[in-house]
């Protein structure tokens, strides 16, 4: 009897350190594969967020897509939610005020987690204390809110559209745009149909192998002066190439400039005549006077005038001329008659 109970106790021994052992297994497996290591290796930390969706507690908790611990609980602060979170104290010295926390996701398919990006120029965080709130960018939300934003303005132009509004609503909804729009259409096809038949000038240069050789001709015709002014032949040739003749015009400008600056100083008559207002004045006196004596001409006042407008002195002079020219005519005639000359000597 006593045998048999000091086997069942040997077994009772084997068994029991049999579960102690797999029990220990177990959890060294569990800490050492997990991350979040033994319970005296985790520290808890808060994050306040706008919401908490996708969130179960033992959602990962990445620290730049790494992750280092998982959440635990969550509650409601006013229209927030603070999620609560354990971290495995390697990563303490990365998660610091400079770090932020925002709402990520494992997948598309809605599972959430708590990604908080790794910052060592602030202070670590204590236990217990709040992470930054952040936002990340290109978030399945941030997409999902672009997409909503496009959506509502392509509605906005649709509604546009249908509305008549801009150049493709009316189009839509106005006759007349579409009737002028058939218009165009049909004048542009006779257009292209007048080119293909060779009338009009275009056409013609489509269609007529002399016009285009014209046009080849005046192009060579280009392009052989361009060669020659650019050989320097010629007067624009040699403006352009030879440098005595730029340097003669440069001094042709320059004896141009002297002058016109020597007529501005009043060197010379005409520098004078347009600076010196005492030589203006005379000749504008001289031009006065000379209009006076056209007005007294005008007028018939003095010898000059009577001749020009008193007929009775003209018909005299013109009586006496008359008269002068037939004595003339006569003694010429029988000098004798009238030029009796006696000699006498004493």
């Amino acid at each position: 009897m006593p045998r048999t109970r000091s086997l069942a106790w040997a077994e009772l021994k084997i068994g029991l350190l049999t579960i102690a052992a797999i029990s220990i297994a177990a959890v060294l497996i569990f800490s050492l594969t997990g991350t979040r290591g033994f319970f005296w290796q985790r520290y808890y930390l808060k994050a306040r967020l706008p919401n908490a969706a996708g969130l179960v507690p033992g959602s990962p908790v990445r620290v730049a897509g790494v992750q280092v611990g998982s959440v635990r609980s969550y509650e409601f602060a006013g229209d927030q939610v603070d999620v609560t979170f354990q971290v495995n104290r390697t990563y303490r010295d990365k998660i610091t005020t400079r770090s932020t926390a925002f709402l990520g996701s494992v997948s598309l398919l809605g599972e959430g987690a708590v990604d908080v990006t790794p910052s060592t120029a602030g202070t670590p965080i204590p236990e217990w204390g709040y992470v930054p709130l952040g936002r990340a960018k290109g978030q399945i939300a941030d997409v999902a809110e672009q997409a909503l934003t496009g959506i509502e303005e392509i509605t906005k132009i649709v509604r546009g559209v249908g509305s008549g509004k801009g150049t493709v609503g009316q189009l839509m909804t106005d006759d007349r745009v579409y009737v002028e729009l058939q218009q165009l259409v049909a004048t542009a096809g006779q257009v292209t149909r007048e080119l293909q038949h060779g009338r009009g000038t275009l056409g013609r240069l489509l269609k007529d192998p002399k016009s285009a050789n014209a046009l080849e001709a005046s192009l060579k015709n280009i392009e052989d002066m361009t060669h020659r002014l650019n050989a320097g032949e010629g007067s624009m040739g040699k403006l352009l190439k030879d440098e005595a003749f730029s340097q003669s015009l440069g001094g042709a400008t320059s004896n141009l400039r002297e002058l016109t600056g020597r007529l501005n100083r009043g060197e010379g008559t005409a520098g004078k005549l347009m600076t010196d207002p005492s030589l203006f004045n005379r000749l504008s006196s001289v031009t006065d006077r000379f209009d006076q004596l056209i007005t007294k001409l005008n007028a018939g006042e003095g010898t000059a005038g009577r001749l020009l407008k008193d007929k009775q002195l003209y018909e005299n002079m013109n009586g006496a001329v008359n008269d002068m020219r037939a004595l003339l005519t006569a003694i010429q005639k029988d000098p004798k008659k009238y030029l009796n000359v006696k000699v006498s000597i004493f």
